[in-house]
């Protein structure tokens, strides 16, 4: 089972650490707060942003997209030749509209561009937290859809997430990202016009 790395210890990144565990593999969790890093989920190796360094193989950033670029900064060098998992929904919560940089169709592909030399796959961006701590949703796996240009990366993850009994669905290229956003911010705006429950959410039926 691979190595994975996830920056950020909030709602997502504690979920997808639990997930992680639970499918056996090695998790390391970083964080501006060391100590919230090591409450992330049973089991976890917590580390301080800026002087860990990164262990994983497969790197999840689970954080607000408009840290990326920090992340970007402080461990670009790191971040070569990783599979980089984006959970982003790039959204203005005043306006509710996707907000990319100019020129970004998606934040996937935005990550793909800062990052040549690394693998990226969307995945998670479609579920709730609360789905994917619980493993299920409306009496069903929850299950996690992921794109990447890149089969092996795509495999890669989908092995650690169904390794702790989700499923996945293969949404294909890394362009499929658009879409995926899409469909994470529409739920996110049902969410928070509270005509969906955070505990619910998009269910996806195989």
């Amino acid at each position: 089972m691979s190595t994975i790395t996830i920056f950020g210890a909030g709602n997502i990144g504690s979920a997808v650490a639990g997930i992680a565990v639970k499918a056996g593999a090695t998790v390391q969790v970083i964080d501006r707060n060391p100590d919230k890093a090591s409450a992330a989920a049973e089991g976890v190796t917590g580390a301080k942003f800026g002087t860990a360094e990164i262990a994983g193989d497969i790197v999840v950033l689970a954080l607000p997209f408009p840290a990326y670029d920090d992340v970007i900064a402080a461990y670009g060098d790191q971040l070569a030749g990783k599979t980089i998992v984006d959970p982003s929904n790039p959204i203005d919560f005043g306006t509710f509209d996707l907000a990319l940089p100019k020129g970004a169709q998606s934040a996937a592909e935005y990550l793909a561009g800062k990052l040549p030399q690394s693998t990226i796959v969307k995945a998670f961006n479609t579920n709730f937290a609360a789905t994917l701590a619980a493993g299920v949703i409306d009496g069903a796996p929850t299950v996690a859809q992921l794109a990447s240009d890149d089969e092996n990366a795509k495999k890669a993850v989908a092995a650690f997430i169904e390794g702790a009994g989700l499923k996945t669905v293969d949404a294909g290229p890394l362009k499929r990202a658009q879409y995926l956003e899409g469909y994470g911010a529409l739920q996110i705006i049902l969410g928070v016009t509270e005509q969906t429950p955070w505990t619910g959410g998009f269910k996806v039926v195989k």
